[in-house]
């Protein structure tokens, strides 16, 4: 039933894509890149349960351990809808095993999901979206261009897009160049539309530091995982570390519609598929 509830909570237009998910360590060096790597096993993991095939396409290793940046490709039904729930700093709170005197670090690193977006874009032309006028062609063209109404131009009402056409001696020409060029323009229209969403979404990003964490996991001096927008929580920390995500992805989809989810400890059967 969670699982169910969940996909109804899916209804964006990009929420069945695959999903491209960039990590990177914030302030710390060697700590902070540690933990972007274990982030990134987390989210592999987590890929693994759920059926999806998850690869990394990219990678810069630390100097001394974990990663200075990684990009992941993560395939399968609602990829991008599930991860987008991820974006944001997250923060880690842990005796180092990198201190030799044993001190208590915090660590942050961030996750950036975009959905993965293909060259392939259906033009859908609905004829009620069209009004379609025709004229009397101007310039030269001969006698039967300039005398008769075979010039047309088609209006997009949706997306205002007016594209003419009066080069032929046929109307049914004119009309068949103007379609073609409204296509192009409406192909070019909707790539424009989808850059200024990846636009709006490299602008949010957050800056990794104290205060913008969206997650913290809590290691030492007790063991806890909170999420900060939605204050679901969870003790077992070696669980979430080791994949077990869906909760925290079911509470912030909850979240946006109003719901809450329940401050329990989640079942093994919420975890993935079974």
């Amino acid at each position: 039933m969670a699982e169910l509830e969940t996909e109804t909570l899916l209804s964006g237009e990009n929420d069945l894509l695959n999903a491209i998910m960039t990590i990177k360590p914030g302030a710390g060096g060697t700590e902070s890149q540690d933990w972007a790597e274990m982030l990134l096993r987390m989210y592999l993991r987590w890929g693994e349960r759920k059926g999806f095939r998850a690869t990394v396409i990219d990678s810069t290793p630390g100097e001394e351990a974990g990663l200075k940046s990684a990009t992941a490709r993560f395939e399968g039904k609602n990829a991008f809808g599930l991860l987008s729930t991820e974006s944001g700093v997250h923060r880690l709170i842990r005796i180092s095993p990198f201190d030799q005197a044993a001190r208590r670090h915090t660590s942050f690193a961030s996750v950036f999901v975009i959905p993965e977006i293909d060259d392939k874009i259906e033009i859908v032309i609905k004829p009620e979206d069209l009004r379609i006028d025709t004229f009397r062609a101007g310039g030269h063209g001969g006698q039967h261009v300039n005398v008769t109404d075979s010039a047309v131009r088609i209006t997009h009402l949706s997306s205002g897009i007016v594209v003419q056409c009066q080069n032929e001696r046929s109307q049914y020409k004119n009309r068949e160049m103007a379609m073609k060029v409204l296509r192009s323009r409406l192909y070019e229209h909707e790539l424009a539309k989808r850059r200024e969403e990846t636009r709006k979404l490299d602008e949010a990003k957050p800056e990794i530091s104290f205060g913008s964490q969206i997650r913290t996991y809590t290691l030492q001096p007790y063991r806890l995982v909170k999420d900060h927008r939605t204050k679901f929580e969870m003790g077992d920390v070696d669980r979430v570390l080791d994949g077990d995500l869906d909760p925290f992805m079911r509470a912030y989809l909850l979240s946006r519609v109003g719901k809450t989810a329940e401050k329990v400890e989640p079942s093994a059967e919420l975890a993935g598929d079974g």
